[in-house]
């Protein structure tokens, strides 16, 4: 009888037998190679053992991927446009001069404009996480929505994940259930062999004469 823990599991499964579901959910600034292990880990912790197991696998990995490129790129939203959070706390300071123009060197790391607003925060209690704060108030909106785009691939994996065990729970009913309807098929088969049907000529005497 076929159980969970027997299904086919090939253990050394090589990521080009994934090839025939499509590229790698690479985009600029991905690592490849990171995600060629994650893949290949995946792999070996899930152990696919049919087709269907084959792309679940490679689903959940893309999705693993993409949730992961997408806390990467709000982390990257966050610097790139922590000049302008660092322009609104100058602003606040009331730091005399062109504040646009100071969180523009700064954010380049001129090392005059970096001394002088490190100065200024230091003067004020204040240091980078302030200024986060206030680039993150800036671009909640964006935050927000990346968040939604994570919680939902995160759903969209969940559920795969379920797929995957339900699909494995209940692979040794339908094995069973596969075996015992050939079992059936064959015993039938060898019935009908095995009593051929009767002739006349082999029909017992006694009915003959009841039937005279």
């Amino acid at each position: 009888m076929t159980t969970a823990s027997t299904l086919p599991t090939p253990a050394s499964a090589p990521l080009s037998d994934l090839a025939y579901l499509g590229a790698p959910a690479i985009v600029p600034g991905d690592d490849s190679a990171g995600y060629d292990t994650l893949l290949a880990r995946m792999i070996a912790d899930v152990r696919p053992g049919n087709v269907m197991e084959e792309a679940w696998t490679r689903d959940v990995a893309d999705l693993v991927w993409e949730a992961a490129r997408l806390r990467r790129l709000k982390a990257a939203l966050m610097t790139a446009c922590a000049d302008h959070g660092m322009q609104q706390l100058l602003q606040s300071l009331n730091v005399h001069g062109n504040t646009f123009e100071i969180a523009r060197r700064w954010a380049a790391r001129e090392l005059l404009a970096v001394a002088e607003v490190d100065a200024v925060l230091a003067g004020a209690g204040l240091g980078m996480n302030h200024v986060m704060a206030r680039t993150l108030a800036l671009r909640l909106d964006d935050i927000e929505r990346i968040d939604r785009m994570t919680a939902s691939v995160e759903v969209r994996r969940a559920a795969i994940l379920r797929e995957i065990g339900h699909h494995r729970e209940h692979a040794p009913f339908h094995a069973r259930l596969g075996q015992a309807a050939a079992a059936q098929i064959e015993h039938v088969e060898f019935t009908r062999l095995a009593t051929p049907a009767q002739t006349p000529a082999q029909t017992p005497a006694h009915v003959t004469e009841a039937g005279a």
